[in-house]
């Protein structure tokens, strides 16, 4: 299962000199009642689109302006997201040191963006932890409007994982204590498994949220169907129904998202939240020539991504990336800003995860914010025509 928070009220765990007093006389009840009230206007004010803390201003107003970030509806509920987010998969507590994260996170929040998403499998639970003390050091009391991270529990023994209620309620908690938060915005369920009822899992998933522990929730690698069989359950028994589908989309990953996934957006406003736009790296064009000796795909647990690199599929796409290169160079873009603009053309995607190591990558994959508006109709023909995989729908989705 995956989670994802807004803004938190660090003045609720901290409270300011002088106030020492006075809360201490206050009764839990009234406490109680105090937290359960900033909740409900947090709530109100954030599916409006205005949550702002008292000392600072709103990120759009002050970001957007300067660095030409979008923002987009998260499916059709009124949470606001930026259309490119940081993802902390295998770098946060892995392949990157603390120092670098922090770097990235920094950059990410300066370019305007403010969906930030960890799972607790991500290096056993250590992105998490960094992650909330980055949030905690740099950007204490900040507008950071979506957060999201995942109990996926796919790695743990038979009797520990799956999505039901247990199990979603302990990880979602295990999850907010790690990064020293009181709620998430986003909590994102991981496939369902076959043991548990689709009803035990919207109802747990309408009890966080309903207990203040998230504002949403989505689905991760779910088929259409699921999400349809969710959305018919909520309606049903009068519970929350989902508003996202998390889905893997880039140039050689198109079906789920652009004939699936789009009925959905249109019927029950359920948007896209993609990942891994450039295809593990693929993408890159560092794989042109082979497999570099400091490229993830030469590492031991990456096997399966030198086998597809080195593989017959793989010798034709590194082919059709150079000839894509070719539009990227008269685009006055980078291959990997086209890739990441290309996936923003939908309309159904509310937002595309970016993965960075460093902040040099970081930065070029920000910059694809730039190259949306040349995302013309004869540009995304010219794609189409090279890359020749384009699903047949019912529609065109693009904008």
């Amino acid at each position: 299962m995956q989670v994802s928070f807004a803004c938190t009220d660090h003045g609720l765990k901290a409270p300011r000199n002088g106030e020492h007093s006075k809360q201490n006389a206050t009764s839990p009840n009234t406490t109680s009642q105090a937290r359960a009230r900033f909740r409900t206007v947090a709530l109100i004010a954030r599916s409006l689109g205005s949550f702002t803390h008292r000392y600072h201003h709103n990120l759009k107003e002050s970001t957007a302006k300067l660095t030409g970030m979008k923002y987009r509806n998260l499916g059709k509920s009124g949470l606001r997201v930026s259309c490119l987010g940081l993802g902390t998969w295998v770098t946060f507590g892995g392949q990157i040191s603390d120092e670098v994260a922090e770097q990235l996170m920094t950059i990410a929040y300066e370019s305007g963006v403010n969906l930030f998403d960890t799972a607790e499998v991500y290096s056993g639970g250590k992105a998490e932890i960094i992650m909330g003390n980055i949030i905690k050091k740099k950007l204490h009391g900040c507008v950071l409007t979506v957060l999201t991270c995942s109990l996926a529990l796919c790695s743990r023994a038979e009797t520990e994982r799956g999505l039901n209620r247990k199990h979603i309620i302990e990880g979602l908690k295990g999850s907010l204590q790690r990064m020293q938060l009181e709620y998430v915005d986003v909590v994102f369920a991981n496939r369902p498994d076959s043991n548990t009822p689709m009803e035990e899992i919207v109802r747990a998933m309408t009890h966080v949220i309903n207990q203040g522990m998230a504002m949403y929730w989505g689905t991760s690698r779910w088929s259409a169907m699921e999400i349809m069989e969710a959305y018919s359950v909520a309606r049903q028994f009068n519970l929350i129904p989902p508003v996202c589908e998390q889905a893997e989309y880039h140039f050689f990953q198109r079906e789920k998202v652009e004939t699936q996934l789009p009925e959905l957006y249109h019927k029950i406003g359920v948007g896209v939240v993609s990942w891994s736009p450039l295809a593990c790296g693929i993408i890159t064009g560092k794989y042109e020539n082979g497999v570099p000796e400091s490229s993830r795909a030469s590492m031991k647990p990456y096997q399966w991504l030198k086998e597809k690199i080195m593989s017959e599929d793989g010798r034709k796409q590194q082919a059709k990336l150079k000839e894509l290169t070719h539009i990227a160079e008269k685009l006055g873009c980078t291959l990997p800003q086209l890739a990441i603009a290309w996936c923003l053309r939908n309309e159904g995607v509310s937002s595309v995860l970016l993965g960075s190591s460093n902040a040099s990558q970081l930065t070029e994959n920000l910059g694809a914010i730039q190259v949306i508006p040349k995302m013309t109709a004869g540009i995304t023909a010219e794609v189409d025509h090279i890359l020749g995989n384009r699903p047949h729908s019912k529609r065109d989705y693009h904008h």
